[in-house]
């Protein structure tokens, strides 16, 4: 694994451009903390799953990311902090619950819990599920899986004003995985109105492109 201060190196522009190319070829600072972190909460029986940019990049949509988002359950959580803080893992700052680094990269490692609300985090009727129950294993890693990935995307993009973002990153997973109408019909209704505009337009343009 390649040692480092991770937060060094996005001080410099060529060391970011040269750990973003070592991340998309699965190396690197930010891919060795995501096994190692994979490992210990396999080796300990803590079901766990990675959400937010590092599943986008699992699923085949390539963007660069500098923490690593992590889906628990409650009961996964408190075991998180009582036997991994302290071994690997530290707060990220006095009194953080919820927000860790692993202490040798010094990278974020950002937890949420099962039962949370996405965007606004109000209650609707997408919600984060328990890992368990909505995870798929890709490259060694537990992944959450593709439609759940974009359910929560698409929740918080129509939710959060500052969350736009999210959208957009289904529109390039649409994009990139050449997703169609039909695979709405996997998605919670709540969001299916969205995704099926998101895919029109994907495909609208992919239309433009084509014209002679």
């Amino acid at each position: 694994m390649v040692k480092g201060d991770f937060q060094d190196v996005l001080s410099s522009p060529l060391e970011t451009y040269q750990e973003g190319l070592a991340f998309f070829a699965g190396k690197g600072m930010m891919q060795g903390t995501l096994k190692r972190l994979a490992a210990d909460l396999e080796e300990r029986g803590i079901d766990y799953c990675v959400i937010g940019a590092v599943a986008l990049n699992q699923h085949g949509y390539k963007r660069f990311t500098v923490d690593i988002d992590l889906l628990l359950s409650k009961e996964g959580l408190r075991r998180f902090r009582e036997e991994l803080a302290g071994r690997g893992y530290r707060p990220a700052f006095e009194g953080a619950t919820k927000r860790f680094r692993a202490v040798d990269e010094n990278i974020p490692i950002d937890v949420v819990t099962a039962g949370e609300y996405p965007g606004d985090g109000k209650p609707k009727p997408v919600q984060f599920p328990e890992p368990a129950d909505a995870s798929v294993t890709i490259a060694g890693v537990r992944t959450l899986r593709l439609e759940k990935l974009i359910e929560l995307k698409l929740a918080s993009g129509m939710t959060a004003p500052d969350r736009v973002k999210d959208l957009g990153d289904v529109q390039e997973l649409i994009r990139t995985l050449r997703l169609d109408r039909g695979f709405a019909e996997t998605l919670h209704p709540y969001v299916r109105a969205r995704f099926l505009d998101l895919q029109q337009g994907v495909a609208q343009a992919s239309d433009r492109e084509h014209q002679p």
